[in-house]
């Protein structure tokens, strides 16, 4: 697919776990469905949000099979790779695409060493190459954080990174990128408490928590930006901040579950060692869920 198929929201589906930790693979379908019909242009599959950093190889394959069963074409499948060697990157990518994935949300390493920008470079080649898939930088791990100009380095050396999902709260590196991205380069936003000046300085589109928890509204939010509706889209992104002041807390996966279950979706459990919202945190999201298109 070329690069200017990915566009818009698209939110990343959460795991459904039971109190074992075993994966729910039934509950997925109608939380993709609910995703769909909220009017998504896309999904990803294992991301931060899917816990993707507690799945092994083998359930992130079943979790991509299904997916791409019942998105049935209708909005394209990325996977996200959260995985710290390359070899095992390669593998999960390849994964990936027999499964129905057309593109690749990837994190760097994650663990506490930083590979050299030499290494970096070619951690994103191999994938790409391997892989035959577009690839996403998930830019959000912070021992490893990277820099504008190496992630447009990258960009520029690997035709296959298509561009980048700027995380961590930091919107000036977003805009940092957009002012001299290589052309037919791609940034995505992450940034959940800014969707609203994110999209006004032009990004391509969000792949974000909040998304997750309240797609009707995030598409609602988008395309007020687009049709220049900015009074509304000023007031909908105040009202999605507060959505997003209830649902920032540890264990941020538990409570977009319990976001979706207020939405119609089954309700999910988080994998140990993360828990569920307790009851406080239950009601402050429940009041601001409210306020906000669901």
């Amino acid at each position: 697919m070329s690069s200017d198929q990915f566009f818009g929201v698209i939110p990343p589906t959460t795991t459904p776990f039971n109190a074992e930790g075993e994966i729910q693979y039934d509950q997925l379908k109608a939380q993709i469905d609910w995703m769909v019909e909220s009017g998504v242009h896309g999904v990803c599959v294992g991301g931060s949000s899917a816990e993707g950093h507690t799945l092994d190889a083998d359930e992130l394959r079943k979790l991509l099979e299904i997916s791409n069963e019942t998105l049935a074409g209708r909005v394209p499948l990325i996977a996200g790779i959260i995985i710290n060697s390359t070899r095992q990157a390669v593998q999960r990518s390849q994964d990936a695409r027999r499964a129905g994935a057309v593109a690749l949300q990837v994190t760097p390493p994650h663990y506490v060493f930083h590979p050299s920008d030499d290494a970096l470079v070619d951690h994103f080649r191999a994938i790409s190459e391997e892989s035959g898939l577009p690839v996403l930088i998930y830019n959000v791990v912070p021992w490893c954080y990277l820099r504008p100009a190496l992630l447009k380095r990258i960009m520029l050396e690997v035709p296959g990174v298509i561009g980048v999902k700027q995380s961590n709260g930091d919107l000036k590196l977003t805009a940092d990128l957009l002012i001299d991205l290589p052309k037919g380069k791609l940034v995505f936003t992450a940034v959940d408490a800014l969707l609203y000046p994110s999209f006004v300085l032009g990004v391509h589109g969000t792949i974000a928590a909040n998304p997750a928890a309240a797609p009707k509204a995030t598409v609602k939010l988008w395309d007020l930006v687009k049709a220049g509706n900015h009074d509304e889209a000023k007031v909908l992104h105040e009202n999605m901040l507060r959505f997003w002041n209830a649902l920032i807390t540890d264990d941020l996966p538990a409570n977009i579950k319990y976001a979706q279950s207020l939405q119609g979706v089954p309700f999910a459990l988080p994998r140990a060692p993360m828990r569920a919202p307790d009851d406080a945190r239950k009601a402050l999201i429940a009041q601001a869920l409210k306020a906000i298109p669901h």
